[in-house]
């Protein structure tokens, strides 16, 4: 499984050159104490081979000799891979020439098997959307509408195909097991996915992992394991939570066909199908923390400002002073999420002042629409500056009419990280500042001291914070990525929407509001 590339290549130490490498082709290893209960859920119905689509380095071959060993009978090992470097290292790992002498050299994709498969198990390569080429992505949305009967989604990453067409290779009765990262479920496409999955095949289990059980480690991924078969949908499956690492007990579990006590290391749910694709399979399942409301209620969640170059855009007080840029085209900004120490929940004047000490850009250069030789004439003169560097060809850039016209942000009343590692939160925003794009805009659909400062504490409440997890996608270490449209379904308790002394009521024209209980507004 590949996890999120954020650094560029040639800044990567050694170890991380490696990663980098392996995150081009879309590999990484699944350990044996998980790749074993995936092949013991795969061949649990009897079969006598197992089929990986990417054998990489042969974890599941490794685990299916284990496994074969355990049950006393012979596991035929058949598969393919694209990466003819990975078969030479899974040689080398332990694998005999015959454990890969049924492994095709080829692109399961473009040439899968003829014949139905009795067990797959496989970590496809996590390739995501931007590292397709446009020929690629053209190709798998249209086996991808030929399989589910419409296109999935541009941002569909190369694994979802992986999994569909594992899918339509299963003989009847024949299982699947795969391990896959989280946006599989938490993706655009993943409605359309699973909806489609869910009435076609039977989802017998779906295995998550808390942030210290991750297989894993150091990968910004959050890992999930399918467990499917090729037989009648049923309406509830088994959901898991794994909480401890390199146990034996999902193994075990898997092997005893989800029927003996699952130990001390797994959670396991019965879970309604229907509530766990709306929710999100990833996701536990809905309680009372969820409350009647959603921040879209209250407010509207914007994007923070694109600069399409913030080397340019983005001055600190020294290069705007040097520059001789007018206060009329300056605006208070800030950039990212690091620039508030520590656990910080606010923005004020005096967390500016001291990023202004350390030299950080606290300024955003924002020229509005008017003709170059209208400007002041240091204004004129960076601009000139500035379509020297090449800035109007830039991609984002480019799209602006003019280049140089920057995008526009009431400050908000709130700030939300795009981003986050476990700290996740809304952010007070008392210095009246402007985001970049690390983070979100959260507007308010009522102004007013006291309704801003009530929204405060119910977007600081730690269980609002925790319901995040409800609507973001997920990554290793417990990260949470939330978009704007998916920030405005977060849910408000309940129970903290009433102690904070509001209440949500419905207009005279139906929408939803946030209106004080008491007091002025």
């Amino acid at each position: 499984m590949k996890a999120r590339a954020r650094t560029r290549h040639q800044d990567l130490p050694s170890a991380g050159v490696e990663r980098e490498r392996l995150r081009q082709k879309g590999q990484f290893w699944t350990p044996q104490w998980v790749a074993r209960a995936m092949v013991h859920y795969a061949v649990g119905g009897g079969a006598t081979s197992v089929f990986d689509p990417a054998v990489g380095e042969g974890a599941f071959f490794r685990a299916a000799k284990g496994v074969a060993r355990e049950l006393g009978r012979p596991l035929r090992l058949e598969g393919t891979e694209i990466d003819p470097d990975a078969i030479r290292q899974a040689l080398a790992s332990g694998l005999e020439a015959a454990d890969v002498a049924h492994v095709a050299i080829r692109d399961f994709m473009v040439q899968p098997p003829s014949h139905g498969l009795d067990a797959v198990v496989a970590n496809p390569p996590y390739i995501r959307h931007h590292r397709l080429s446009a020929e690629s992505k053209a190709a798998l949305r249209l086996f991808g509408r030929a399989v589910v009967g419409t296109p999935l989604d541009g941002r569909t990453g190369y694994h979802v195909y992986f999994l569909l067409r594992a899918l339509t290779l299963l003989s009847p009765g024949a299982r699947l097991s795969f391990i896959m990262p989280a946006d599989t479920v938490e993706g655009v496409f993943a409605p359309v996915l699973w909806q489609w999955i869910a009435r076609h095949y039977r989802i017998d289990a779906v295995v998550t992992f808390a942030p210290a059980a991750t297989p894993f480690p150091g990968v910004d991924t959050n890992a999930i394991v399918f467990m499917i078969r090729n037989a009648p949908p049923e309406p509830h499956f088994r959901w898991v939570r794994c909480v401890s690492p390199e146990s034996v007990d999902l193994a075990r579990w898997a092997a005893a066909g989800f029927e003996h006590d699952a130990g001390a290391a797994l959670q396991v749910q019965r879970r309604a199908l229907s509530e766990a694709i709306a929710t999100g399979l990833s996701r536990p399942p809905s309680d009372d923390s969820v409350g009647e409301h959603t921040l879209a209620d209250v407010a509207r969640v914007v994007r923070g400002i694109a600069t399409g170059d913030n080397n340019f855009f983005f001055l600190t007080r020294c290069q705007a002073a040097e520059l001789a840029i007018p206060a009329a085209f300056l605006r208070t900004a800030i950039g990212r999420t690091r620039d508030l120490v520590g656990d910080s929940d606010e923005v004020t004047p005096a967390v500016l002042d001291q990023l202004d000490a350390a030299g950080r850009p606290t300024l955003l250069f924002s020229p509005d629409g008017r003709s170059l030789d209208a400007f002041p004439a240091p204004v004129a003169r960076y601009l000139d500056e500035g379509a020297a560097r090449g800035l109007p060809q830039r991609a984002l850039i480019a799209s602006r009419r003019p280049w140089y016209k920057m995008e526009t942000r009431t400050p908000p009343p709130f700030l939300f990280a795009y981003l986050g590692r476990r700290n996740a939160r809304f952010i007070r925003n008392r210095a009246a500042v402007v985001p970049l794009t690390g983070f979100l805009c959260v507007y308010p659909l009522r102004t007013g001291r006291r309704v801003v400062e009530q929204l405060g504490q119910i977007l600081a409440h730690p269980a609002t914070v925790a319901n995040l997890a409800r609507v973001g996608k997920s990554y290793g270490d417990g990260a949470i990525k939330v978009e704007p449209r998916a920030l405005e379904r977060l849910p408000l308790p309940t129970a903290v929407v009433r102690a904070a002394g509001m209440a949500i009521s419905s207009s005279p024209t139906r929408q939803l509001q946030l209106v004080g209980l008491g007091g002025c507004p």
